[in-house]
């Protein structure tokens, strides 16, 4: 297993990050997500804006757990979220197919069992193109709030999973090395819960499925991460934003409250991860403090949704 790295710029602090173009390792605050990956400030063309942060020291049983996998040859694969998640959604449209959903996969067992539905009656009514009537079995006002995020693993049809699994691609891999796996994991499932609650505020009796809620919310997380480097809100991740929520509110049958929602709660959840450092100086408490406070907007989210379907009913 590979030695720990450390930020050139600040090398107190451990990292996995290391700039496309000369290979340096850097933290957080010194990195720019660009299109082509992830630089380094004399790469970027721009000096990051400097951040207070906390020291990073390397555990003493971590570093000694490097070096005995190392002194024995043993080689433990890297684990990618990223990849995991599109794998996940493209075995999840495949297993549609093979339960005879049709193309679109918008039938079957799945579908009718995992898609956001807020009442099977109010669904069977939709004029949402290509719903079959009579497939929704209950619906979130009949107990199944598991649908809030099922559904962001359903996909209406090959174009829609190929345009979302190619953006959870693209931004995807910068965020969750900038985050770290499993904090991009929980806030890709806040994001995904809050994408639900969006859809069921402005859109409540659609019947609405995809990724995009969550895919939103790494926007979101971009947006936050490219601030704390650059000290720009005006930088690639605001454009995307822009071209993505006017995309949004041009084409017909796009959930705009799912992608509002989710990236209200990518914008939060990234806030509270790189908050708390000048409050909170102690490693371990200030991870507790910002994995809890993400926990929560996940929390806040589905008591939303939870008023929302209550008060419909």
């Amino acid at each position: 297993m590979a030695e720990p790295k450390y930020c050139y710029r600040h090398p107190d602090r451990e990292t996995g990050l290391s700039c496309s173009d000369c290979g340096r390792p850097i933290c957080v605050d010194c990195m720019t997500v660009a299109p082509v990956g992830i630089r380094c400030p004399e790469h970027a063309g721009a000096r990051p804006r400097v951040v207070a942060a906390a020291s990073r020291p390397t555990s003493i049983a971590g570093k000694r757990v490097r070096r005995t996998a190392a002194r024995h040859g043993y080689v433990i694969p890297e684990l990618n979220v990223t990849r995991i998640l599109v794998a996940l959604n493209v075995f999840v449209y495949l297993a549609e197919l093979a339960g005879g959903s049709g193309i679109n996969s918008d039938s079957g067992w799945i579908f009718s069992h995992g898609a956001l539905v807020r009442d099977g009656v109010y669904a069977n009514q939709s004029v949402y193109p290509g719903i079959h009537p009579g497939f929704a079995v209950a619906g979130l006002a009949h107990g199944e709030w598991w649908r809030l995020i099922t559904a962001a693993f359903l996909h209406y049809g090959p174009i829609h999973i190929g345009m979302n699994m190619l953006a959870l691609w693209w931004l995807g891999s910068p965020v969750e090395a900038a985050l770290g796996r499993w904090r991009f994991l929980l806030l890709y499932f806040v994001a995904g819960f809050a994408g639900s609650t969006g859809a069921l505020i402005l859109s409540p009796n659609d019947v609405t499925v995809g990724a995009s809620g969550a895919i939103f919310g790494i926007l979101g997380a971009f947006f936050v991460l490219e601030y704390h480097a650059t000290g720009r809100l005006m930088g690639q991740a605001m454009t995307l934003i822009v071209i993505n929520i006017a995309f949004s509110f041009a084409v017909p049958n796009i959930s705009i409250g799912g992608h509002l929602g989710g990236l209200a709660a990518g914008v939060l959840g990234t806030v509270a991860f790189t908050s708390f450092r000048q409050w909170y100086p102690a490693v371990g408490r200030a991870a507790i403090m910002r994995g809890a406070v993400v926990v929560v907007v996940g929390i806040v989210a589905v008591a939303i949704a939870y008023y929302r379907v209550k008060h419909l009913s």
